[in-house]
């Protein structure tokens, strides 16, 4: 895995398209050899075999693959190598491919320039759900500001909803990382994409549950309801009770009442945010 990971971080430090894009590949590779399973038994096979003449389609030979269950992945023994490599500074693909955005932004703007970026941003959204202690790299201004400057007009729908994507899983269990977001002007950049003439329908629907996310109410850091963040917790500070007390300390955390009253200075209509969260249960939101 060491060795992989080397070649493709080689590739993305390049400043060949052709050659970045192939290290995403790479990493893309075995993020799906993690995520994948192999139907093992010959019942499932014989299965596809029957479904591929019902339905008088090929199955090229290739044995059929499911996604594994998220909360499954910590007792896999691929996964576990995969996240101890993770936890240090050196085979730390989140870090990587923040640099590449870095870089790409610095390059000409093309057709070829744009795929890159989607797909950086793509892999890094995946790997932030994959490794959520990646994610204290946002809880720095310089690489928050990165994922805004994505969402400026200059740059295209495509770049733009994937950021936003990205951003949230950025924000996602980590209040500190959301304090970072409002001292940077997060929320006046996101609001000015969402009222800009120029932002496509598409885009601004994004925006609107960007926003509707950002009003969640926040739980301190490391505490969890849906069990992903203790579930995944590095295999080492499992068996250590946990993390430093540098790492354990709670961040400040707002109410969706707090977030209201940020947001109301940039948009005129939270209320009717708020309401419609209530009442949809967005994201399985209790806010009452």
């Amino acid at each position: 895995m060491e060795s992989l990971l080397s070649l493709s971080f080689d590739y993305l430090s390049s400043n060949d398209g052709i050659k970045i894009r192939k290290g995403l590949r790479q990493i893309e590779s075995l993020l799906a050899q993690i995520c994948l399973s192999r139907s093992p038994s010959s019942t499932a096979a014989a299965a596809d075999r029957r479904h591929s003449v019902i339905g008088n389609g090929a199955t090229n030979g290739s044995p059929k693959q499911s996604t594994k269950e998220l909360s499954s992945l910590k007792d896999d023994p691929a996964f576990r190598e995969f996240f101890k490599l993770q936890e240090g500074f050196e085979w730390n693909i989140a870090t990587r491919l923040v640099l590449t955005l870095e870089r790409l932004l610095s390059h000409p703007q093309t057709g070829a320039h744009d795929l890159l970026l989607v797909s950086t941003l793509d892999t890094l959204h995946g790997m932030l759900l994959l490794h959520p202690p990646s994610r204290t790299l946002f809880a720095r201004e310089i690489y928050m500001n990165l994922l805004l400057d994505l969402l400026e007009p200059t740059n295209c729908p495509a770049i733009q909803s994937s950021a936003l994507l990205t951003l949230v899983t950025a924000l996602l269990g980590a209040p500190r990382n959301v304090r970072c977001f409002e001292a940077v002007d997060g929320l006046l950049a996101v609001t000015s994409l969402l009222k800009g003439r120029e932002t496509g329908r598409e885009v601004k629907m994004r925006t609107v549950e960007f926003l509707y996310f950002y009003l969640m109410p926040e739980t301190p850091q490391g505490v969890s309801g849906n069990g992903v963040n203790g579930g995944l917790q590095s295999p080492s500070k499992r068996l250590n009770g946990g993390g430093s007390p540098a790492h354990s300390r709670e961040a400040e955390t707002r109410t969706t009442e707090d977030k209201q009253a940020l947001l109301g200075r940039h948009l005129s209509n939270v209320e009717d945010l708020v309401e419609d969260l209530r009442e949809s249960a967005v994201f399985g939101a209790n806010l009452v």
